[in-house]
């Protein structure tokens, strides 16, 4: 492997896995998530308390490909942080199915690289329709904590069941022991198991509506 070395052969220069599955799935290990709160992956650079978050990527791809081509820079900025969720490449129903298993491998493959550089892990699990069952769990932990996401899922009746049918599928291979739910939960996901995550935009509403609550109470002030 010595000849590959400087050059950028899908990161198989850094390390090849011993994979899972008809697509050699590089394996996660379970763990636990122990972080107070959780914020998108571009405020990770700017946060003050990384100690004390954890990172996901609930967020558009184009602002985390860069891990991909050049996952070592970032090594140091995450190790940081309490855990870091694992990329959520998209595997959209209507992307060709060998880019959804492609990003399901590259999202595993820095998985695996984040927890053999000391960083606690926790894998974000996807799925598209039915027929992804067969490699979207492939090298995902059994008993440890996950990360799910439901934004854009329940638009419809079809897109609902699609998540729901997954959901069910991720309970019964995997027997999380935490969810960390970035979304709206749906009533048929309800458990104690569950671990909600505020959206940006309702973190956004929150601000918006503390600030108002604030100006109107100096308002008051300023009348008596």
């Amino acid at each position: 492997m010595i000849y590959r070395q400087g050059r950028n052969y899908e990161n198989l220069n850094k390390m090849i896995y011993r994979g899972t599955g008809k697509f050699d799935t590089p394996r996660l290990v379970p763990e636990a998530c122990n972080a107070d709160s959780f914020i998108g992956f571009n405020y990770a650079k700017s946060c003050k308390d990384p100690q004390h978050k954890g990172v996901h990527f609930f967020i558009d791809d184009y602002q985390f490909t860069r891990l991909w081509t050049n996952p070592d820079a970032y090594l140091d900025m995450l190790r940081a942080f309490k855990c870091v969720f694992t990329p959520d490449f998209s595997t959209y129903t209507d992307f060709p199915k060998a880019v959804q298993i492609w990003n399901h491998y590259r999202k595993h493959w820095l998985g695996a690289y984040w927890q053999s550089n000391g960083i606690t892990v926790i894998p974000t699990i996807s799925w598209s329709d039915e027929s992804s069952f067969d490699w979207c769990f492939d090298g995902e932990p059994v008993g440890g904590a996950v990360a799910v996401s439901s934004v854009g899922t329940q638009m419809n009746a079809t897109a609902r069941a699609l998540f729901l049918a997954g959901y069910k599928e991720m309970l019964e291979r995997l027997q999380p022991s935490q969810i960390l739910f970035y979304g709206s939960i749906p009533a048929e996901c309800s458990g104690d198991k569950i671990i909600p995550i505020l959206t940006f935009q309702d973190g956004l509403k929150r601000r918006v509506s503390k600030k108002f609550t604030q100006d109107e109470g100096n308002s008051q002030e300023d009348v008596l």
